[in-house]
């Protein structure tokens, strides 16, 4: 009877503590799973675009000498394997720092730095995946640049900011069906700050516009363009710092950040990895809620691969995909990381 009775106590101990540790358990919100290392050699700052369910990734830099690069790879988000595309023409020039969007089925790599001239690109190519072939578009009339920022919203490309020895703030339209080449148009209205190494994302066909670093410092301010407003196309919302009197942006001390990753899931927007403008990595991320123009980001889980900036990032508008880039000047990374961000990680 004892004996009985003592299994019997320590099965309620065991419950009871069991019960006890869950009510403490601490959970954060999104969980990062690796996925297929990235079948090229390691990289940074790299570009790239999403078409459909593919991804797709060109040039950036390598090893100690930082050879640049002009290889293309397909990722198939759905089947989770890379496969390589042809490089870009003989005729583009090997190049970090470009930019890439995709309009309709094809994709663009534009601008950039060629490190053996020391030289800003203007250059634009289209990728046809249809027939896995380069073109040379009309050059982007701005003029040279590195870390320009761009996007694709219906049947027009958006290019602007970046950085040529001067910080600059400009957009242009690009519409590809304009003769052989496309055209571009410059667009007036934006009011925010000159910027290098921004991020965009887009939701229901409006990009919105962050981050990035002017003189070493983060540029805080944040605005949108919704092109289907033609008298009016840009409006500015909340910084991303703490910059008012009111409570909502007491916790905005790490949302700015330069050479990030942006994408969209399900109607908000991420913002992950990347570097302050004085140097140090970021590992967090924060989530933008368009309805309410605010960020949430306590109690996420970090990033789960090495820190990192400069990388590439895969948007399906369900799915958010972070690959490549690196921590210093020699530490470069060919890992795949996906976000899950309703499921939990135990603290």
């Amino acid at each position: 009877m004892d004996r009985k009775m003592n299994k019997l106590l320590c099965m309620v101990v065991v419950l009871l503590s069991l019960a006890a540790c869950t009510e403490d358990t601490e959970y954060t919100a999104g969980v990062w799973y690796r996925r297929s290392d990235f079948d090229g050699v390691a990289r940074n700052d790299a570009a790239g675009f999403t078409i459909g369910n593919k991804g797709y990734i060109c040039g950036g830099y390598r090893g100690s000498n930082k050879d640049r690069l002009k290889d293309c790879w397909e990722y198939d988000i759905d089947n989770d394997w890379w496969t390589q595309c042809k490089d870009m023409s003989e005729e583009a020039i090997a190049r970090n720092a470009a930019t890439g969007f995709s309009v309709g089925t094809k994709g663009y790599i534009a601008t950039g730095y060629d490190a053996k001239t020391s030289s800003f690109l203007k250059d634009c190519w289209q990728y046809d995946p249809a027939t896995n072939d380069w073109k040379q578009m009309a050059d982007f009339p701005g003029g040279g640049r590195r870390y320009a920022l761009s996007f694709g919203i219906g049947q027009y490309g958006y290019l602007g900011t970046g950085y040529d020895d001067n910080y600059q703030k400009d957009f242009y339209r690009f519409d590809p069906s304009v003769g052989d080449k496309g055209e571009w148009t410059l667009i007036n209205g934006f009011g925010g700050q000159k910027r290098q190494g921004g991020q965009v994302f887009i939701i229901d066909d409006v990009a919105y516009i962050c981050g990035g670093e002017n003189n070493n410092s983060d540029v805080t301010d944040f605005w949108c363009f919704d092109p289907s407003n033609a008298s009016n196309p840009w409006k500015q919302l909340r910084d991303i710092k703490d910059s008012s009197d009111d409570d909502y942006d007491d916790d905005y001390t790490s949302i700015a950040r330069c050479y990030g990753c942006a994408f969209v899931i399900d109607g908000k927007g991420y913002l992950a990895v990347g570097q302050a403008a004085g140097g140090s990595l970021r590992t967090n991320y924060w989530i933008y809620d368009p309805s309410t123009d605010l960020w949430e980001g306590e109690d996420l889980t970090d990033f789960e691969g090495s820190a990192r900036a400069k990388a590439v990032c895969f948007s399906t508008g369900t799915r958010g995909f972070i690959t490549t880039g690196g921590s210093t000047s020699s530490s470069y990374y060919d890992d795949t990381w996906e976000l899950k961000p309703y499921e939990y990680e135990e603290k």
